[in-house]
């Protein structure tokens, strides 16, 4: 089965619950994955953005990947973020997800630097060659504040181990002028609910969701409609979402989900500085949007 085949369709980016105190709530983190796994998803994402990666110190990091791992049991496939503006510290965490099992990694543009494409790419070729797990390259110059170039995704796609991209730049056109540069072995996947079946529709294969935290089985089975070249149904049950896609955005990631989650009993709604809970305005945009779905 090649990397293609393993991750597709609705990829949760996982939450990471926290007790009141700040530390690491283990028993709520391995339960809510049995809950997402029993609702269909079919991958998890553990220590991305809405895992709340920047304030998780390498100890942390590293337990949130092992713990993952160990829910998921090999009954869907996970990717562990390893990212950083560090090329040394991305290899380190990359190492480590690679020994704890993870099925590949996700290796985000260096942000804050701003390096030059040639950078970039060094960036990725000094992880590939320390590692022998498949790799995913994330585009988000949101975040990143640089862009990687087409061309320079596709160099990096030469590396041995790198097997696709998770696309956020929000650019559908994106989808198909990067396959003028790489070929259909190269897995491109949406790092954006609200446009994720659009992207399908170009070629993609899936996305890296935020939402499917708080409703994972209509986003995994919006995926398989569209995957399954069902786009009117896809299209449908995607209208459906659209105010819960708005929601989970209408204060910083991960704030809305945890919300949600809170009033849908899985976890608190504790975050880390400088994340502060949503105020009341964006709860009733979230309380309203999980009403109208019938999640509460």
């Amino acid at each position: 089965m090649t990397a293609k085949d393993i991750f597709r369709g609705a990829i949760t980016a996982l939450i990471t619950p926290f007790h009141e105190d700040g530390s690491i709530d283990e028993q709520a983190y391995q339960d809510f994955i049995t809950w997402q796994i029993n609702e269909g998803v079919h991958g998890l994402v553990t220590c991305g953005t809405t895992g709340e990666s920047p304030t998780l110190d390498h100890k942390n990091h590293n337990r949130v990947v092992e713990l993952g791992v160990e829910a998921a049991g090999g009954k869907v496939p996970v990717m562990a973020g390893a990212g950083s503006n560090c090329t040394d510290e991305s290899i380190a965490l990359a190492k480590h997800a690679q020994k704890a099992g993870a099925d590949a990694i996700l290796i985000a543009t260096p942000y804050y630097n701003k390096p030059c494409q040639e950078g970039i790419y060094q960036h990725f070729k000094a992880i590939n060659n320390a590692v022998d797990v498949p790799i995913y390259i994330y585009n988000i110059p949101g975040r990143s504040v640089v862009d990687i170039a087409d061309k320079t995704i596709a160099r990096i796609a030469t590396l041995e181990n790198v097997v696709g991209i998770k696309d956020s730049t929000g650019d559908l056109a994106r989808c198909s002028s990067l396959r003028q540069y790489v070929d259909d072995s190269f897995n491109q996947i949406s790092g954006e609910d609200g446009t994720a079946i659009g992207f399908n529709a170009q070629g993609g294969n899936g996305v890296i969701t935020v939402t499917a935290n708080v409703a994972p089985k209509l986003v995994a089975q919006a995926q398989e409609f569209s995957l399954n070249g069902d786009y009117k149904s896809a299209l449908a049950l995607h209208d459906k979402l659209t105010p819960l896609h708005q929601a989970m955005f209408c204060a910083p990631n991960p704030t809305p989900a945890k919300f949600a989650l809170k009033l849908m009993n899985k976890c608190n709604d504790q975050v880390r500085l400088p994340l502060v809970r949503i105020n009341s305005d964006a709860q009733k945009q979230v309380e309203q949007a999980l009403i109208k779905l019938g999640l509460i």
